[in-house]
C-alpha cells in the first residue's frame, strides 16, 4: 500500500491579531480539502505545540472535525515541539498504511504573536528538559544553537559570514513567496550588522515568532504525488548528553531510515526543505542529511550550491528564517512547498524536479522527521 497527496492548503504566515487559532486551522484545512476535490475524510490529525499555554485552547482535533462537519471520525492532536507538524503527518501516513483509514486530513497550526516576548519564551522553553541543570543555568534555544555555531567555527573554516549567507539566501527566496512572513529584501551587510541575540547569532539568524497554519489531504487513492518514505527518530534532550556537539543524531537517523525506505540517496533529491530554526541549524542538518560531508556544509554556501540555481536546492520557500515559524504548522508547511514544487507551481520554481525532501526538527534535536515525496 502507498500514500499519496491529494490536496494542500496554507495561510499567509505573519502577525494576525484579529484571526484566532481556530480560524487559521479552518482556513488551511478548507483550502486543502477543496484542493483535494472534497473527498470523504476518515480521520484528522492536528500538529500543535502551545495552543493550551498561549491560547487556552486544546481539543483542536475535535474542534476541527466538528467545525468541518466531518462527523464522528477519530481526531487527534499531536505534540512534538517544533516537529509537531511533521509528526502529525507521520501519524496520518501510518494510519493509512495500517489499513484503518483511506483518506486523512493533517493540519498544523500555531498562534504566537498575541502574547509578550516573556510569555512566548516561557512557552517555547517547554520544549527543553526543564528538570535539567542546563535549564536551571538559563540555557535557551538561541543559547544552545549559538554554542553549536561557535563550536562549528572552531572546528571548521566557517565564520559568521556563512551564517549570514544562509539568512540572505532564505530571505531572497521568501521575497518571491507571497505566503511568507518576511518579503522585504535585505543585504548581507544588514544581516551581519543586525542586533545580536546570542553570540554569534544575530537577529536574521533566528527564526521569528509567527501565526499561521498549513494542511494536507493524504490518501491511499492514487494521485500524481506519492510519499516514498516517512521516518522519525529521537535524540538527546540536553547538550551535556551529546557525544558530538556538531551532530544531530535524530536528523541523521531519520535520514537513514527515510533513504532506506525510499531506495534513494541524497544525490537523487531535487528540492529540499530543512528545518532552519537558526541559520546554523540549516548548515548542520544539510550535513546530517547527507548532502555535504561533515564539517563542509559551509563551503556549499561559498559555491552557491544551495541557491535555487545550485546543486542542492534548500528552502526555496524562504525557510523558517523568513517564511516564518508557527511551530505546529512548520512541518506541514514544508510539505506544502514540496508539493507545490512537484506540481510546478511554487515560488522559486525549480525545473525538472521529481523528488522532494522535508526535514522537521523538534527541540534541540529531541525529534526529527523526514518525508520524501515523488512526482509520478
Amino acid at each position: 500500500m502507498s500514500v499519496y497527496v491529494h490536496g494542500v492548503g496554507m495561510t499567509k504566515f505573519g502577525k494576525f491579531p484579529e484571526t484566532s487559532l481556530k480560524d487559521m486551522l479552518l482556513q488551511a484545512s478548507v483550502e486543502a480539502i477543496k484542493d483535494a476535490q472534497k473527498p470523504k475524510i476518515d480521520a484528522v490529525f492536528v500538529g500543535n505545540f502551545m495552543g493550551g499555554s498561549t491560547s487556552n485552547q486544546e481539543i483542536l482535533g475535535s474542534i476541527l472535525a466538528n467545525e468541518l462537519g466531518l462527523g464522528h471520525i477519530p481526531a487527534t492532536k499531536v505534540e512534538g515541539a517544533c516537529a509537531s507538524g511533521g509528526m502529525a503527518l507521520r501519524q496520518g501516513i501510518l494510519g493509512i498504511l495500517s489499513g484503518e483509514y483511506e483518506t486523512v486530513l493533517v493540519t498544523g497550526v500555531e498562534k504566537m504573536k498575541h502574547v509578550s516576548t516573556v510569555e512566548i519564551t516561557e512557552a517555547i522553553n517547554a520544549a527543553m528538559d526543564n528538570g535539567s541543570n542546563e535549564k536551571y543555568a538559563g540555557l535557551t534555544f538561541p543559547g544552545f544553537f549559538g554554542v553549536l555555531a561557535n563550536r562549528y567555527f572552531y572546528e571548521t573554516g566557517a565564520s559568521k559570514k556563512h551564517l549570514a549567507k544562509v539568512a540572505l539566501k532564505n530571505r531572497n527566496n521568501a521575497v518571491n513567496n507571497p505566503l511568507s512572513q518576511f518579503t522585504t529584501p535585505t543585504t548581507i551587510e544588514e544581516i551581519m550588522n543586525a542586533r545580536m541575540i546570542t553570540e554569534p547569532l544575530g537577529l536574521f539568524d533566528c527564526s521569528p515568532t509567527t501565526d499561521g497554519a498549513a494542511a494536507v489531504v493524504i490518501s491511499r487513492k492514487k494521485s500524481a504525488i506519492k510519499f516514498l518514505a516517512s521516518a522519525q527518530a529521537s535524540g538527546p534532550t540536553q547538550m551535556q548528553e551529546a557525544a558530538d556537539l556538531l551532530s544531530l543524531p535524530a536528523v541523521k537517523e531519520s535520514r537513514k531510515k527515510a533513504y532506506e525506505k525510499a531506495g534513494i540517496s541524497p544525490k537523487d533529491v531535487d528540492v529540499i526543505e530543512i528545518h532552519d530554526c537558526f541559520s546554523m541549524t540549516e548548515i548542520i542538518s544539510s550535513e546530517e542529511l547527507g548532502f555535504f560531508q561533515k564539517g563542509e556544509g559551509y563551503k556549499a554556501l561559498d559555491n552557491g550550491d544551495t541557491l535555487p540555481t545550485g546543486k542542492f536546492l534548500i528552502n526555496t520557500s524562504g525557510g523558517l528564517l523568513s517564511k516564518g515559524h508557527p511551530i505546529g504548522a512548520t512541518g506541514v508547511s514544508q510539505i506544502y512547498q514540496i508539493v507545490s514544487q512537484l506540481r510546478g507551481a511554487a515560488p522559486n520554481q525549480v525545473d525538472s524536479d521529481r523528488i522532494g525532501l522535508a526535514q522537521n526538527l523538534g527541540g534541540t534535536g529531541s525529534y526529527s522527521t523526514v518525508h520524501i515525496l515523488e512526482r509520478l
